[in-house]
């Protein structure tokens, strides 16, 4: 069975998230179509969703002014997974510290914006990662941080501080796993935890 897999493509890295996507479906022998999402109407056909990063309060507005957002919620309450990375972390969140974000309260935490410097104080790191046996390359640009975890499990600390969350179908990262051409993060996000999403995932007979 040929799964459907959404990128939010109104602001970020787009193409890095669907080449990610389907080098992760291969990896685990599933077959993926990638879609980009700028307006209503495509999520309901969506197995996969995917937040990249970007601003924060562009992408929140964005997703409010197509009405894409309450499609979202429907996607992850309907138990589809949604992997949300950097300023897609911010606006999943329930309290985004900032009030010109339109949370989308999907993920039970409260986030810290820039929490590791600005733009200059971009890094790589070798993050270990629950789910993974080795460490993942973890791109950290102006990245935030989970400031309290609320009833999220925490997949990953960097400095002590949460920097990879899973809240049911939904995992979040402080850092941008499409900027590596490592795709476990997107094998772990997508097709790793597929007894608990739903039948779109279920092996095929």
């Amino acid at each position: 069975m040929s799964l459907t897999a959404g990128v939010v493509a109104v602001q970020g890295n787009v193409d890095e998230h669907a080449d990610a996507i389907e080098r992760a479906a291969r990896a685990h022998g599933r077959e993926v179509t990638v879609r980009e999402i700028r307006d209503s109407g495509i999520v309901p056909d969506c197995d996969l969703l995917a937040m990249p990063g970007g601003e924060s309060t562009t992408i929140s507005r964005l997703v409010h002014g197509e009405r894409i957002a309450d499609e979202i919620r429907d996607h992850v309450a309907a138990g589809k997974p949604l992997l949300a990375t950097c300023a897609g972390l911010i606006v999943a969140s329930s309290d985004a510290n900032d009030d010109r974000v339109d949370e989308l309260e999907l993920i039970d935490a409260s986030i810290e914006r820039n929490a590791f410097g600005r733009q200059k104080d971009s890094f790589e790191a070798p993050l270990e990662i629950d789910g993974l046996e080795e460490p993942f390359p973890a791109v950290f640009i102006r990245a935030p941080a989970v400031d309290d975890v609320g009833d999220a499990d925490v997949l990953a600390r960097w400095e002590g501080r949460p920097v990879a969350v899973r809240d049911g179908p939904v995992v979040a990262t402080a850092f941008h796993p499409e900027l590596t051409p490592d795709s476990r993060l997107h094998g772990l996000a997508f097709f790793e935890n597929e007894e608990s999403i739903g039948p779109a995932l279920e092996e095929p007979a």
